[in-house]
């Protein structure tokens, strides 16, 4: 469901806001240590009559040592310019590991006639799965623990953990390198042992059919893009599993899910503008699927069941998302009938659906909302929420007669808390706020307000800083901005992000186009040929930021992540004097060279977002932004970029060919440094104290710019 999708996609930009945070000048500690220089080999190409030089193509050759040792020695510059910071970085870690409940449970989600829930203890870098019969006072079972699977691995990441309709087996799988290529593994729960059904190559896509003994699962082609649906049948050869439907338009990704009903089985077949589904009986699972409507381009539906017929949340017709209905036994576009209409002003992110009730995830002002019809009157109605500025996201919620509707609610200023809402009695519990040991909310301070954009487009910054900052230029302030695939940033908290408040920095958000704060025109006005909106948006809102005094050019940071690195490259290039420092973590930034080679990940796929290059239009538009191909002799801002040397989603060397070409080109003496995590991905080290450890170096530089020690 889109829902779905919706929320791994703000938990994923959730991680990367918390992972991005820079800076220092370089002085007198580091003019002693000389910087690595990257050898020049041009390589030379042409297209549309223009002559291209790059000349650290060389470094996307992993298997070429000096690659490897170019990365090493930039490792090592990093960690000397840095070694001064090491006491520094080692109280942070413990302030920040202060702020955590390092033993600690998640809310038991009840399934059936077990309560599943996980669990960490203290010391340990992993999540431990588990369960108990009947009521929360039985005997606790222990599922999977990772920390035992982790053992040997400098990098450990679970996929898929998917217990069997029986409640008997768990299929999970397991990625050791980051390179989100996994292998999926399938225990029986009452004796402990694996099968010995093991597939490799495996995406993060799997299903139980509703005998028990067959799975669906995806798998990756050599872009890994997930094109493949197997059925897999327990206590088989996997070299003999059913190949049951190949995806062959390389902008498609396929997935597999099931309805809350448990009735269907549902495979996903979608780009960035065009969907497909298709649909089986989780009864029985060696018939075909059947197709509800063929894709049609720029046209995105979901579908969920209920009874005799599916929902289905769809733009065709409607930017911003409508809902129809239409009966199982013919779904056919032809019997769609409206049942929501669609709303300039508001945006569907997403349906769940109950046995009583429809659930439709909202987006209107910017603000996510919660509406609940009753199915048995089709009765509406709003959940309220406190304060003016937050941000929700459901719950599992796989009980489908259930009447509780669990979503997680939290803003700047308040801790992540999970609520269970009687969408009957129209009353909340609150079944846990995340404890935050020593934070006091009533000291800080939330609000929204607007910077306009060249083209008069008002653009909404979300802030949190002390009560006591006083508004005079002489707040630090670090900026933070994503804007792409219409994904949106929302205002959260973030214990971590206490360390700089509390040493007076104020921490913002800009929720530019190209993302879906606003709505899905707000997406469309930032992305192909009106990319270049991105970047306006967020010069404006740091330059908005000044003009109020919230900060000063010589006290801004800014940073992001993947998409967001292709942004603040992009700033950086255009305005490297609003700026004190830039974060770029596993930034996309060699933008037109990664766009004109399909071989790599994502390319065809993402020519909905960026446009095709092939193309003129495209090729020259996309060039004039691409911060790589934009690096000119003069002056930028201190910059740390990081990297993961297994990352499939943006290579390692788009982050190393972009710090070779600055220490080249670049005039001024301001901080240089690349860190490329060596046995890693996009998402970064795998580890709770691992990823603090990650943080707390970031905050040394962020600290340390600006002479803090402490």
């Amino acid at each position: 469901m889109l829902q779905e999708t919706i929320s791994i996609t703000s938990l994923s930009l959730i991680l990367l806001f918390t992972l991005v945070l820079s800076g220092r000048s370089e002085g007198a500690t580091t003019q002693s240590v000389t910087s690595p220089i990257a050898e020049v080999v041009p390589k030379v190409d042409t297209l549309f009559g223009d002559i291209r030089t790059d000349n650290y193509f060389w470094l996307r050759d992993r298997s070429n040592p000096k690659a490897i040792k170019y990365l090493e020695d930039e490792n090592r510059y990093t960690e000397t310019v840095m070694k001064h910071t090491e006491k520094l970085q080692e109280h942070l870690y413990k302030e920040l590991l202060s702020r955590i409940k390092e033993t600690d449970l998640s809310v038991p989600e009840k399934l059936d006639n077990y309560y599943y829930y996980s669990r960490t203890e203290k010391g340990k870098q992993y999540p431990i799965y588990c369960r108990k019969k009947g009521n929360l006072d039985a005997e606790e079972e222990v599922l999977l623990d990772e920390n035992a699977l982790a053992v040997g691995h400098k990098y450990f990441d679970i996929g898929v953990f998917r217990v069997s309709p029986n409640h008997r087996l768990v299929a999970y799988s397991v990625d050791t390198t980051g390179s989100e290529r996994f292998t999926l593994y399938i225990k029986n729960l009452s004796t402990g042992e694996l099968f010995k059904d093991e597939i490799p190559n495996t995406g993060y896509s799997v299903r139980w059919a509703n005998d028990n003994r067959t799975i669906f699962y995806t798998v990756l082609d050599k872009t890994k893009r997930p094109y493949e649906l197997y059925r897999h049948t327990l206590g088989t050869n996997p070299q003999e599993d059913i190949l049951v439907y190949r995806e062959k338009d390389e902008a498609f990704f396929l997935s597999i899910s099931k309805t809350k009903s448990k009735e269907y089985l549902i495979m996903n077949l979608g780009s960035n503008t065009t969907s497909e589904v298709r649909y089986l009986k989780a009864d029985s699972p060696t018939e075909d699927f059947r197709i509800i409507h063929p894709r049609q381009h720029e046209m995105k539906y979901y579908v969920a069941h209920h009874g005799n017929k599916f929902f289905i949340l769809t733009n065709d017709n409607a930017k911003n998302f409508k809902l129809i209905e239409v009966s199982v036994t013919d779904p056919s576009r032809e019997n769609w009938k409206e049942v929501i209409p669609h709303r300039d002003s508001v945006k569907i992110e997403g349906v769940e659906v109950f046995k009583n009730h429809l659930v439709l995830y909202e987006r209107e002002n910017g603000l996510k909302k919660i509406r609940i019809v009753d199915l048995r009157n089709n009765e509406s109605h709003y959940v309220e929420f406190p304060e003016p500025i937050y941000t929700i996201l459901p719950g599992r919620n796989r009980d489908f007669n259930t009447n509780l509707l669990r979503f997680n609610y939290a803003s700047l200023v308040t801790p992540v808390s999970v609520f269970d809402y009687d969408m009957n009695k129209r009353t909340r519990e609150l079944k846990k706020q995340y404890e935050v040991p020593g934070y006091d909310p009533s000291l800080y301070q939330s609000e929204r307000i607007f910077a306009r954009a060249p083209d008069g487009t008002m653009i909404p910054i979300s802030l949190v800083y002390k009560k006591e900052v006083v508004k005079d230029g002489s707040n630090p302030l670090f900026l933070y901005g994503y804007g792409a695939y219409g994904s949106s940033v929302d205002p959260c908290f973030y214990s971590n992000r206490l360390s700089l408040l509390d040493r007076g920095f104020v921490c913002a958000i800009a929720h530019i186009r190209g993302g879906g704060e606003m709505g899905r025109y707000w997406y469309d006005e930032g992305k192909l040929l009106n990319k270049k909106n991105t970047f306006t948006d967020f010069i404006a809102c740091a330059e908005h930021l000044i003009a109020e005094k919230y900060t000063s050019s010589d006290k801004l940071i800014i940073g992001s992540g993947s998409a967001g690195g292709l942004l603040v490259g992009a700033v950086t290039n255009m305005r490297p004097d609003l700026f004190k420092a830039v974060i770029a973590d596993v930034p996309f930034v060699d933008v037109l060279n990664t766009m004109l080679d399909p071989s790599l990940p994502l390319t065809v796929a993402e020519y909905e977002e960026w446009g095709n290059p092939n193309d003129k239009e495209y090729y020259d538009y996309i060039k004039s932004y691409s911060p790589y191909d934009n690096v000119e002799p003069k002056d930028y801002p201190n910059m740390l970029i990081i990297t993961g040397l297994n990352d499939t989603r943006v290579s390692y060397w788009e982050a190393a060919k972009l710090t070779a070409k600055l220490r080249a080109l670049k005039t001024d003496k301001n901080l240089l440094l690349l860190k490329t995590n060596m046995g890693a991905g996009h998402g970064g080290v795998s580890g709770r104290y691992n990823y603090l450890r990650d943080v707390a170096f970031k905050y040394a530089f962020i600290l340390d710019l600006f002479g803090i020690r402490r």
